[in-house]
């Protein structure tokens, strides 16, 4: 969606104000993360592409003068405002390198409207992030010291881990119910890497047998919390997994998707670490959610796991003319109890939302049902 020069430098003035306040503002430990009134909705954005505001133009789109980063910026408020998430998952080429002068300056402009808005966020890298000023390493450092950020480079119980920004993120039960002290939803969240450091091998990178087995240890020991005492459950609670790269598998749903597959073949690793089957056999991810093809946009199930794209969200990003960017939303929501208290996650949903005049919503889709 376009910005008409009337509110061009309104939103420049939006994007200096809010910088204004993230560098005024004492760091402080972000909330935790919790349901609200039964639900918790998680806001995905896919490759901003972010890089220098207002002086970069916008790729792939209909005659639109004045595009630029900072349409990006107006999507993401309207997305903040329109669905109220509790939480932003940024998965990955959240700034274009190659165009961004200055990382750190570009990084910051990039989360800005998550911090303006309060709502803690999480980010994971792509293979773009680390093009410009600073190293992988140093991205993710700088995305774990910002404000309101979950990210964390890598988890302090691993001794040696492949990549940065390998995480879990715990979501406890509802406050006042009898899981109120248990984690009802977890959230992982991997580094897949850039590209093949292995010179006989080309392509993308992937998920590697450390981080595999991080997961593995985290997906445990979290299952064997949630079954015992007190209130011991029947079945470990669920997990959604969030990184840049598609797994190959994704090639395998064939058609067997709900909505778009705009690309030719999927631009996963030539190598197939073998995640997939690590997640199927672990048994408590339900979704997979990631990036990197910005015309794909669909979510299909195999052997018992969702694999989502969210589809393109920035506009320094290549897309498709007349195709809008769009986003994609998770909701999670607890079951009632016979009392009416809160008890453990009933239902995950999606949907996605398109950057056209009315937001407009697509693709509904069960992800999960717990009875």
């Amino acid at each position: 969606m376009g910005l008409s020069k009337k509110s061009y430098l309104s939103f420049s003035l939006v994007l200096f104000s809010t910088i204004f306040v993230l560098e005024s503002v004492s760091a402080a430990t972000s909330p935790p993360l919790k349901f609200k009134n039964g639900e918790f909705k998680i806001l995905q954005v896919a490759d901003m592409h972010y890089a220098d505001g207002i002086t970069t133009p916008c790729e792939d789109v209909l005659e639109m003068k004045g595009c630029s980063d900072l349409n990006t910026t107006a999507f993401i408020n309207r997305m903040i405002k329109a669905e109220k998430p509790d939480l932003i998952v940024f998965t990955g080429d959240n700034i274009f390198g190659q165009d961004a002068t200055d990382a750190a300056k570009s990084l910051d402009a990039s989360f800005a409207p998550a911090i303006a808005a309060g709502i803690p966020w999480a980010a994971v890298l792509g293979n773009h992030d680390m093009e410009s000023t600073l190293t992988r390493e140093g991205v993710m450092k700088h995305i774990a010291g910002m404000q309101l950020t979950l990210s964390q480079l890598n988890p302090a119980s691993a001794d040696v881990i492949d990549g940065f920004g390998n995480y879990n993120l715990e979501v406890a039960g509802a406050e006042g119910s009898s899981l109120q002290n248990k984690t009802v939803l977890n959230l992982y969240f991997l580094d897949s890497g850039d590209y093949s450091t292995v010179p006989s091998i080309g392509g993308y990178g992937w998920i590697k047998a450390s981080q595999q087995f991080w997961y593995q240890k985290t997906s445990l020991m979290q299952q064997k919390a949630y079954m015992s005492k007190p209130k011991p459950q029947k079945a470990p609670a669920p997990a959604l997994a969030y990184f840049h790269i598609p797994l190959p598998e994704y090639e395998d749903l064939g058609s067997n998707f709900t909505g778009v597959k705009g690309e030719g073949l999927i631009s996963s690793p030539s190598v197939n670490s073998g995640f997939f089957t690590t997640l199927r056999d672990a048994g408590d991810v339900k979704a997979v959610f990631t990036g990197h093809d910005h015309l794909n946009d669909f979510c299909g199930e195999l052997s018992g796991v969702h694999l989502c794209y969210a589809g393109g969200f920035g506009y320094h990003a290549y897309g498709l003319k007349g195709w809008s960017r769009r986003a994609r939303v998770v909701s999670v929501t607890l079951e009632k109890t016979k009392t009416g208290k809160w008890g453990a996650v009933n239902t995950i949903r999606t949907w996605k939302r398109l950057d056209d005049e009315n937001l407009t919503t697509i693709d509904p889709q069960v992800l999960f049902a717990g009875k």
